[in-house]
């Protein structure tokens, strides 16, 4: 591959000789517009162009000094430390200031600072796609260039001003992650902190001393070029010491919970850390990690360029470590939804057939609700009511909806993944049997729930007749009943897909309040409430603030899950969409209270087609809920699983040969082996 570079380096070339000549950063434009792939994330394109970069360079006499001349008279005429200091850095407004800041530029743009480094760069690598070729450049490539670029001795006093910016830079850096390491979030989050002396504190120290001995060492313009740059190892070293204490609390998140001002500063940390590292290898590093780190310079800031502007990239920041609070609350209570022997199951079929009656007599309660004639708020908030409260109650009495489970049982999935060992057969057969734990488990929670619900919701049914002398629902009201549950004829299937996203949203609010309830240290602070210990006692107040700490999210989940229940027909009827929800549960006991008090005998194909739409809102509203979590924990965790087809291919397997291990549980623990091999139930 060949790119035609000879007219730009002779037009530099021309500039430069012509006295007070205003460089013409076009040139600079166009030179990488000829070097950018077409292809900006094929690495082989990318590689064989910038190689024919750094060959026109080396064939063609005097470009590689000329272009080294022309970059650095450019670059000296803009203030450079804030491109060093702060480009691809978080900012300290916060991630709520970061939020607004950035929707705002959305709508009114920002103006560019045309005297700042930054702007030539945005200039320069002016399309978004550039990020990704300059960050698959090798680093063997770009020791190549700056090899090239760094020949002889001229330039110095540009050399010279690039150096003393780099330095402001790192100062610059190196009192704000000092800053940063005081703030009463981290103190709280690393208590340690105070014990001994930080090493946020102590870097500043040691950066302050190497610029200092920087400076004697180079008073003069003569003595630039002569003098090696003093020893910034120990330097280094506490600006590892740093990275600990983020790793460490980090780790501690898990313990002590998380917020949103919590994970932004993490994020700002590191960010500042790994730039003073790049800035301090600018400096004191030998030849080719110097290089190396020019590169890597060139590649963030030019990335960083795009995405300090976006939103998106702001909340990928610094929704992670939140995602993953979350989803690990979640895979927590997952762990107690998955059973794996005869007394689980069983125990699941009780707790889900408890839930079942409650839910016959909340589906009851919910078609009373529709005789009374209520504007559409207080109808939303009387729907709303009725759910949420009997969801509590549900929760509250130890009993399961089994649509609650894969929420919750999708992130413990996610973090099986995460943790598996062994070798990659192993980890599938292990991934294996785990779902098919999990769908006997949810199969049985299903059948309690239904098998109950509907007996209770037909005996609540006759017995209204009978006791009351008129029916439940009248001919009109049961017709529409059985046609909303019409898969063909109505929005059966879409409304279960909109209760699937509920539930998903209820798992991540559950999250949420158990990682608040643990950060915000909510028992302990019931448990010093002075009016609480008066009116319980302390050893009442005690349990109260336990049985809290342990169920803040689950109660908040099943609370807020009973509100977007509640108010979605609302919501519809406010925006004129064709929004509700169906839900298996309430979906059974609506069933079998539509068929009982329609006029006459209900037509066979009525029950088999209503029936059918039952079972399809079930499966729909297990899907949508599964798969929205199970994306979410897993891009929590960076976790990338592409042995997908394998594994449903031994979950299909297993089910072809041992069915009934999907119904009932194994006599002994189940575990799946490869299909070239006889699966078997092994201790």
């Amino acid at each position: 591959m060949h790119i035609k570079l000879n007219d730009l380096f002779l037009n530099m070339q021309q500039q430069l000789d012509t006295p007070r000549a205003v460089l013409d950063e076009n040139l600079l434009i166009e030179l990488i517009n000829r070097i950018r792939p077409e292809d900006t994330k094929n690495t082989d394109e990318i590689k064989k162009r910038f190689q024919a970069f750094i060959q026109a360079l080396l064939i063609t006499p005097d470009a590689a000094s000329t272009l080294q001349s022309f970059v650095l008279k450019l670059i000296s005429k803009y203030k450079q430390t804030s491109l060093y200091a702060d480009t691809g850095i978080l900012s300290l407004d916060g991630f709520w200031g970061q939020l607004f800041q950035r929707l705002g530029a959305h709508f009114l743009p920002l103006i560019n600072d045309e005297t700042q480094l930054q702007d030539l760069v945005r200039r320069v690598f002016h399309r978004h796609s550039d990020k990704y070729w300059l960050d698959s450049i090798p680093d063997q490539q770009w020791i190549q260039l700056f090899r090239l670029f760094n020949q002889g001795h001229s330039n110095q006093d540009e050399k010279r001003q690039i150096r003393r910016e780099l330095i402001k830079a790192i100062t610059v850096l190196s009192y704000r992650v000092s800053g940063i390491g005081l703030y009463p979030e981290f103190i709280n989050a690393q208590p340690e902190l105070t014990e001994y002396e930080s090493p946020f504190l102590v870097q500043n120290r040691e950066i302050n001393d190497f610029i200092q001995q920087y400076k004697k060492l180079h008073q003069s313009a003569e003595q630039m070029t002569a003098v090696l740059p003093p020893d910034a190892s120990q330097a280094l070293v506490m600006l590892e010491q740093c990275r600990d204490v983020v790793l460490k609390i980090r780790r501690a998140t898990k313990r002590i919970g998380v917020s949103v001002s919590l994970t932004y500063l993490l994020s700002l940390l590191e960010q500042c850390l790994d730039r003073l590292e790049i800035l301090l290898n600018l400096i004191v590093e030998e030849d080719d990690v110097r290089y190396i780190s020019m590169g890597s310079l060139l590649s963030d800031v030019t990335s960083a360029i795009y995405s300090e502007r976006s939103v998106r990239d702001l909340l990928a920041t610094n929704s992670e470590l939140m995602a993953l609070q979350v989803t690990e609350n979640a895979s927590k209570t997952g762990e107690h939804y998955v059973s794996t022997d005869k007394q689980g199951f069983m125990s699941m079929y009780r707790s889900a057939a408890g839930a079942g009656v409650i839910i016959a007599c909340m589906a009851t309660l919910k078609v009373l609700m529709t005789r009374l004639t209520m504007a559409p708020l207080m109808q939303a908030i009387s729907y709303s009511l009725n759910y949420s409260l009997g969801f509590m109650l549900i929760h509250v009495l130890h009993f399961t909806v089994a649509t609650k489970q894969p929420a919750m049982t999708a992130a413990a999935l996610a973090a099986t993944v995460q943790h598996r060992k062994g070798s990659k057969m192993a980890q599938i057969a292990e991934l294996a049997a785990l779902i098919i734990n999990i769908i006997r488990t949810q199969f049985i929670a299903i059948l309690g729930n239904i098998s109950i619900a509907i007996p209770v919701a037909a005996l609540i049914a006759l017995s209204w007749d009978m006791a009351l002398h008129e029916p439940l629902m009248n001919h009109a009201k049961a017709a529409k009943t059985l046609h909303d549950l019409n898969p063909f004829t109505s929005l059966a299937v879409p409304h279960a897909a909109i209760a699937g996203v509920c539930l998903f949203l209820s798992g991540l609010i559950a999250g949420y309040f158990d990682n608040m309830a643990v950060y915000r240290k909510v028992g302990p602070r019931i448990q010093a409430h002075q009016k609480l210990k008066r009116w319980l006692g302390q050893e009442r107040l005690n349990k109260f603030a336990a049985y809290i700490e342990r169920n803040l999210g689950a109660l908040a989940g099943n609370f807020l899950f009973g509100i977007m229940l509640g108010s979605m027909g609302t919501i519809g009827y406010i925006l004129g969409l064709p929004l509700d929800i169906r839900h298996i549960a309430f979906a059974s006991a609506n069933f079998i209270q539509g068929l009982i008090n329609i006029n006459g005998s209900p037509d066979i194909g009525l029950i088999i087609v209503s029936f059918l739409g039952v079972i399809l809102i079930g499966l729909t509203n297990l899907f949508v809920s599964f798969t929205l979590t199970i994306i979410v924990a897993l891009r929590a965790r960076r976790v990338r699983f592409e042995q997908w087809k394998p594994l449903a291919k031994l979950v299909m397997t297993h089910f072809l040969t041992r069915p009934s291990d999907f119904f009932w549980p194994p006599k002994t623990p189940l575990e799946v082996e490869d299909s070239a091999h006889p699966s078997k139930n092994n201790h």
